[in-house]
């Protein structure tokens, strides 16, 4: 596909670009509107296939815990045996806690993990089915209060009997960022891993106490700039890292639900890069 198409679709689902803005863009790339709009679907996620991990091995729970001045809903899933689990907890995109990011929480459940995916958008009343409403409504987010919002999150698992005091996170796109935001703000984090995801403050960085893992798409160049600041802080901090380059992937190659930009050879690995590390620091 054209890569100005891709990048288009990049600035739509990133910037504050309107849906009737996009088509008609879109449209002057593909030619015509009715090109621009049977093209749609290889571009937008497509939720009928986010269902991969359905397992009876698994429990799964939708729960609720104090945010800061609301309540905030989560899903959860770890394995069926009763014990201590370490905890990980799933951060989404900027589409909100979607049926794409339950799957995911699955698939770290069946890793052996707590897992545990907040919707940053509780405070908006959850996050909508409709894409585009959600985009929205992440702009209209408060940052110190959506910072303490997931940061609540870890006080609840303390709260929890199958939990083992040991914690990491993940996230994607937006929750990239977010994950790197918690790396600098929650000492007892053991890990922090980043798909795509923006960087925090320099000065922040030589806060961070935990395994730092960073994964990045070779042609993602609004997320990629900067990379060598936030490496080179890290350095500088003595900050234990990982950073990884995926090359032939664009932003959000993890998402299976998004054809144009999933990329299955890179998510696999980079999904168990991530795996490995949380059951170094988490098990």
């Amino acid at each position: 596909m054209d890569q100005r198409i891709i990048n288009l679709f990049d600035e739509y689902t990133h910037a504050p670009l309107s849906r009737d803005e996009f088509i008609k863009r879109l449209a002057k790339l593909t030619g015509s509107t009715a090109a621009a709009l049977a093209l749609l679907p290889l571009l937008e996620v497509n939720y009928a296939h986010a269902a991969t991990v359905q397992d009876e091995r698994l429990v799964t729970d939708r729960i609720s815990y104090p945010g800061d001045r609301c309540t905030m809903n989560a899903y959860i899933a770890r394995p069926r045996e009763n014990k201590k689990y370490g905890a990980v907890m799933v951060i989404h995109e900027n589409r909100g806690l979607n049926p794409h990011i339950e799957d995911v929480t699955r698939r770290a459940a069946l890793e052996g993990f707590l897992a545990i995916a907040p919707d940053a958008l509780s405070v908006k009343g959850g996050t909508p089915t409709d894409a585009d409403t959600a985009r929205g409504l992440f702009q209209q987010l408060d940052a110190a209060q959506n910072l303490q919002n997931f940061i609540n999150g870890f006080d609840y698992l303390a709260t929890r009997q199958d939990y083992n005091g040991k914690t990491g996170c993940i996230g994607f796109c937006w929750g990239g960022g977010m994950a790197n935001e918690l790396a600098v703000n929650v000492p007892a984090l053991k890990a922090a891993i980043a798909f795509y995801g923006r960087q925090p403050k320099t000065e922040e960085v030589p806060q961070i106490k935990a395994k730092v893992q960073l994964h990045y798409a070779e042609i993602d160049e609004r997320i990629n700039a900067g990379i060598g600041a936030y490496e080179e802080a890290l350095k500088a901090a003595k900050i234990s890292y990982e950073l990884f380059h995926y090359a032939g992937a664009q932003h959000a190659f993890h998402n299976d639900t998004a054809p144009t930009r999933y990329h299955e050879a890179a998510a696999k690995l980079a999904w168990s890069r991530s795996m490995e590390l949380f059951r170094k620091e988490l098990i």
